[in-house]
């Protein structure tokens, strides 16, 4: 369990952390050293001691002991009753081949299965774990039929939704059971929730967008593929029987339990820590007091980049133009990666020519750049933005005499750029911009939309245009829910009934009055008030149904939820939440509320990023 002693402090935040030296700097950064300083507008600051014995630097922990992960089950052999079909024939099919065909089977009504490339890799994948004989046999997709697969498996999946209570609460212990005894890990003598405890069963790669993989085969991962992470002298995890780890390993610098590296994109994957646990709210604490740090030294770095945009170097000036992308538009740096290997995304860095075009006039504005590339997850970006002249001269300086395919910024990487911030500012990356610049967006939002005197559902929808100012600002787009406009009608009928509710209420209230006049008793004033308060509730119920509809439309396609969890200081919430009596799990639900734990005791309601 996480401990600590809330206690009043002395200490006073300098106006600029910049003015920390970087070796004090790091220790202050170090959360080891366990003292938290949260700046408050009123100038209150209070200091957060964790109790917790301090490691050396870069010693996650010194003793970790836990069951391993827990393996997807066998596959199990379609019955004797339902049956793969080639060109109107029933087949029998080997197991390997079998369970790779329920794959397919499974999202037979999915857009994936009419994509050509999702087709085509699915087939190759599939080909290579048949038997020579099925080979022979098997030559096209179109002649396969899998629909008798396909509804074995909807309706099995009903008859599990139609299960009785008690059998239900058989699968509930069960997997209580499997959660107890795989899902905790004991680390430096405290319990800990694992994240990801099981691992992920075989199917179809789908990725994002038109990814060049999707439809391939991901494999069942093994005892054999698996490397274990724990404390020497702990009781290490046994495999299951008949197999062996492919390693076991003491590496106290990382915080993974275990890892293997899947068939797909050759990516490690790993075991983890929950995020509510103590280690992981270190690491997201100290990643958003690195981002208030920036607060402090961004008008340095600004008014540098700027100046290197007349620099004599072709290499300052590239990175100058790089780093005010990433800084104004909250771009990512991008990785330079093996082509083929993934989908075509790039990044700040990566970007090419054909990405960009040039306007010097463009709807009243001037200076004005189109984007038009893949970002991370094949999510398109796609953008106008009036940028300053001498940005715009030097765009067209970096495209002169280079064709479409040709980096825009050919003298620039994410590595040389993210040590040139590192010289800036001890811990700064590009992805440090990135979470500044949505945390600083969200409170300067807030500060502006929200209205004290509105109730919770009205600060509500100031909350999520908040919010989606950041999530438009870092391009968290998605595509309108299939069920978008069935539940928008569902609420349609909803307000319409209730507007109903409340003229047949207003009309009863008038003659409530009219009565009330008329005799003068005590009766006909209670009735009146009765109905007056069911007028306001009426009225109360259906403002709250019209701004969930305004809500649900303005958000049909922006994601909320990656930039909460991922780049917005939980602090800024928890302290708006406080100030305008919102209650916190209307912002966060009860796994966020875990995960910010730390961020709910530390914030008061003066909190400013």
């Amino acid at each position: 369990m996480l401990k600590h002693v809330l206690s009043l402090a002395a200490w006073s935040p300098c106006p600029s952390h910049a003015q920390i030296p970087p070796a004090s700097l790091q220790r202050f950064l170090t959360f080891n050293a366990m003292r938290i300083h949260a700046a408050c507008r009123n100038a209150k600051t209070w200091k957060i001691r964790w109790e917790e014995e301090q490691h050396a630097n870069g010693v996650k922990w010194q003793q970790l002991e836990h069951r391993g992960p827990y393996f997807a089950p066998p596959y199990e052999r379609l019955p004797r009753g339902v049956s793969f079909y080639y060109n109107g024939k029933p087949m029998r099919l080997s197991p390997a081949t079998e369970e790779i065909a329920t794959f397919y089977a499974k999202m037979l009504d999915h857009d994936y299965t009419r994509k050509a490339i999702f087709k085509k890799n699915f087939f190759c994948d599939w080909t290579e774990q048949m038997t020579s004989e099925e080979r022979k046999k098997i030559k096209q997709l179109d002649k396969c039929d899998f629909r008798e697969i396909h509804d074995y498996f909807v309706e099995r999946q009903e008859a599990q939704k139609a299960l009785p209570k008690e059998e239900k609460q058989k699968l509930k212990k069960e997997a209580e059971r499997i959660q107890e005894e795989y899902g905790y890990c004991t680390i430096d003598g405290h319990r800990e929730k694992i994240g990801n405890f099981k691992t992920e069963p075989p199917g179809l790669f789908r990725g994002r967008g038109d990814h060049p993989k999707m439809g391939r085969v991901k494999k069942r991962i093994m005892p054999e593929d698996v490397i274990i992470n724990c404390s020497k002298g702990s009781k290490i995890p046994k495999p299951p029987p008949g197999h062996k780890w492919k390693e076991v390993r003491c590496d106290n610098s990382v915080t993974w339990l275990a890892s293997w590296t899947e068939n797909i994109n050759g990516a490690i994957k790993y075991i983890m820590l929950n995020p509510s646990s103590k280690l992981k709210g270190e690491k997201d604490w100290q990643k958003y007091e690195i981002a208030r740090c920036l607060k402090g030294v961004v008008g340095k770095i600004r008014a540098q980049y700027r100046a290197d945009w007349k620099s004599k170097e072709m290499k300052k000036r590239q990175r100058s133009v790089a780093l005010y992308f990433i800084d104004k538009l909250a771009l990512r740096a991008g990785n330079e990666k093996e082509e083929g290997e993934t989908a075509d995304t790039v990044g700040c860095c990566s970007l090419r020519v054909e990405h960009l075009r040039l306007h010097p006039r463009m709807g009243g504005k001037e200076n004005v750049v189109e984007f038009d590339f893949l970002g991370k997850d094949c999510i398109r970006y796609y953008n106008l933005v009036p940028v300053e002249k001498q940005v715009f001269k030097n765009l067209q300086l970096f495209m002169e005499n280079k064709g479409p395919g040709d980096d825009l910024f050919d003298r620039l990487s994410t590595s040389t750029l993210n040590k040139h911030l590192q010289d800036l500012m001890e811990g700064l990356t590009a992805k440090v911009f990135r979470t500044y610049n949505a945390s600083i967006t969200l409170q300067e939002q807030l500060d502006a939309l929200t209205n004290e005197d509105d109730n919770v559902s009205a600060k509500l929808l100031s909350y999520n245009r908040a919010n989606r100012a950041v999530a438009i600002l870092c391009n968290h787009q998605r595509a309108t829910p299939k069920t978008f406009e069935k539940s928008m009608q569902n609420l349609q009928a909803k307000i319409n009934v209730k507007r109903d509710q409340l003229c047949d209420a207003k009309l009863e209230l008038k003659k409530a009055k009219a009565d009330s006049r008329c005799k003068r008793d005590v009766k006909s004033k209670a009735a009146l008030e009765k109905k007056q308060k069911h007028v306001e509730k009426l009225e109360e119920q259906l403002e709250k149904l019209v701004l969930q509809a305004t809500d649900k439309e303005e958000n049909k396609q922006i994601a909320l939820g990656t930039s909460k969890l991922n780049y917005l200081d939980p602090r800024i919430s928890v302290a708006w939440c406080k100030r305008f009596c919102v209650p916190i799990e209307k912002i966060f639900n009860k796994t966020q509320r875990e995960k910010f734990a730390w961020a709910i005791d530390m914030a008061d309601e003066d909190f400013v990023f």
